[in-house]
């Protein structure tokens, strides 16, 4: 079949990284980058792609299958609504949009307009936690009671130099536990309850930099999370499942699945159960489940292409990545607040 033509908006790290995804995927074909900065122009350069520095220019020169948005996140909603005005397929970076009634409007127009609309929640796409969730719910672990969750590790003086990082809404909240918090709901559920308390208490910024978080899920799921970017420590998505190689892969684990019949832990895919009684005086023994390893931005482009060519059902759709938004809020006003904070 033709590669379906998909165009990268924003071509910053992410943009860069999706771009490259695409132009590498032979069910795929860059047709073009648009960014409005020089280094986008250098990035579809490299790639060999067109380079536009507006929608509208892109538009009026080739219409694409299907866009990748990755620009600011202040511009999701905005280009996402271009999109679905042009009646095109679009995967929208996380998050979704920077405002919940803004990122309501975007979901009901794709809706509406029947066009596709995709969140880039890309971990919802790896192996390994595809395995996960087949294992949650093929019922092995029995009846899941918890789950527990650690994003620790420490950001360097340096990457707080950029002033909008150490201002509200910049924090590892929304910009890490959002990732944590999809996955959670992707293999536990939806969540129905939220109590968080921050802190900033080491660095002093506008922004949080220390959260624990209880989630409370409507099949009874307690999840407890504990989320800090001021922590050297092992224990995160970054640091353990070796999915971005910039970052150091430790032999940790980042969550852990309880359930009456047994335990999960990930990366690593270890059940952890009673071979006979369940007891905990009884022996335990440790089974690791192998899958074979693959970039999940890789798997997210043809996933994409599935949903353009033949109306497969999104995986991380735009409603999918609203209902994380609505978590990641109620997080942010519990730790603002103090209180218990009950989603819908």
């Amino acid at each position: 079949m033709t590669p379906v033509k998909l165009a990268v908006i924003g071509a910053g790290l992410i943009g860069r990284r999706h771009a490259e995804h695409v132009a590498a995927e032979p069910r795929s074909a860059l047709s073009a980058v648009v960014d409005p900065t020089p280094a986008g122009r250098a990035v579809a350069a490299a790639l060999g792609a067109p380079w536009f520095p507006s929608f509208g220019q892109m538009l009026s020169a080739e219409r694409p299958d299907g866009v990748i948005i990755a620009t600011p996140n202040q511009l999701h909603v905005r280009n996402g609504l271009e999109a679905v005005e042009a009646g095109i397929p679009a995967i929208v970076e996380k998050p979704l949009a920077d405002d919940l009634a803004e990122g309501e409007r975007l979901v009901a127009a794709a809706e509406k307009a029947g066009v596709p609309l995709l969140t880039g929640h890309h971990r919802r796409y790896n192996p390994m936690i595809r395995k996960a969730k087949e294992i949650v719910d093929s019922g092995r672990l029995g009846r899941v009671l918890a789950l527990s969750g650690h994003f620790w590790l420490m950001k360097p003086d340096d990457y707080f130099e950029a002033d909008w990082r150490r201002e509200k809404g910049a924090g590892p909240i929304l910009l890490n536990l959002i990732h944590d918090v999809d996955l959670f709901r992707y293999l536990c559920g939806e969540v129905v309850s939220v109590q968080a308390h921050s802190s900033n208490a080491v660095r002093g910024h506008a922004v949080e930099e220390t959260a624990a978080i209880l989630l409370r899920f409507a099949n009874g799921v307690l999840g407890t999370v504990t989320v800090s970017d001021s922590i050297v420590a092992p224990w995160s998505w970054e640091m353990t499942t070796g999915e971005n190689p910039v970052y150091p892969q430790q032999d940790q684990s980042c969550y852990q699945i309880g359930g009456t019949h047994g335990s999960l832990t990930i990366p690593q895919l270890e059940i952890w159960s009673n071979p006979a009684k369940r007891s905990w005086w009884e022996p335990l023994v440790r089974e690791r489940v192998h899958v074979a390893p693959e970039d999940p931005l890789r798997v997210q482009v043809r996933h994409f292409c599935d949903v353009i060519r033949k109306g497969a059902a999104p995986i991380a759709s735009g409603r999918e990545g609203l209902n994380t938004l609505k978590v990641i809020a109620a997080v942010q006003r519990s730790a603002e607040t103090g209180a218990t904070v009950e989603l819908g």
